[in-house]
């Protein structure tokens, strides 16, 4: 039997993720959501010793779970994991579950943006409608598990705007705002988001879970 791997002592959730921001998101969504629980009792698995996890489901919702299966396998812990990207209607819904290695290199938000940038540079704006996906999951030791599903809709701008955020942030523009998501605050973005819609659901399941 493999030796489950080493937490943080006092750690009661675990995010299946390396992303220092998605984190922090996760932290103060559940921290406002589950009473008792502390940032510090969810962390990431970041320097943890998870097994690999080959992310071939073909839904946001299939990866989120293959994810959160094998941390909490691994751990002992609740865990949590997300999958999500940006779907383009004009794109029939690309990147989608690929938004993260568009450009063919996993995580690099510049290269992923210029060539999305470039696949739009003649599409006219009526056209641009997108909308951010968020499945998240939430596995328990015992095998119990939930899926929640957040969106986000709005259009794609034609350049960046904003230093904050991560990924297609910069070239998103909200509905209802003028400022792209990468403009918005966290406890902003956190309001409206597809991430912070799915986490805040999933911390329902959390809060039941921990008593």
């Amino acid at each position: 039997m493999t030796a489950p791997a080493q937490v943080p002592a006092g750690a009661r959730v675990i995010l299946a993720s390396h992303n220092a921001k998605k984190l922090r998101e996760l932290q103060r969504i559940l921290a406002a959501a589950v009473p008792g629980l502390e940032p510090e009792q969810v962390v990431s698995s970041a320097g943890i010793a998870l097994p690999d996890v080959v992310e071939d489901a073909v839904t946001f919702e299939g990866n989120a779970l293959l994810k959160a299966r094998a941390a909490a396998a691994a751990t002992g812990l609740l865990a949590v994991a997300d999958d999500s990207g940006l779907a383009i209607d004009v794109l029939g819904g690309s990147p989608g579950i690929f938004s993260a290695r568009w450009s063919g290199r996993h995580g690099d938000d510049e290269a992923n943006n210029d060539l999305l940038l470039a696949q739009l540079g003649d599409v006219p704006d009526v056209h641009r409608a997108a909308r951010f996906v968020c499945a998240a999951a939430l596995v328990a030791p015992d095998g119990a598990e939930a899926v929640e599903r957040g969106e986000m809709t709005g259009t794609l701008l034609r350049e960046r705007r904003g230093e904050g955020g991560f990924g297609y942030d910069p070239l998103f523009l909200p509905e209802g705002e003028t400022r792209s998501a990468a403009q918005l605050t966290p406890e902003e973005k956190d309001a409206i988001s597809h991430r912070g819609k799915a986490f805040r659901a999933v911390a329902a399941h959390v809060a039941r879970l921990l008593g």
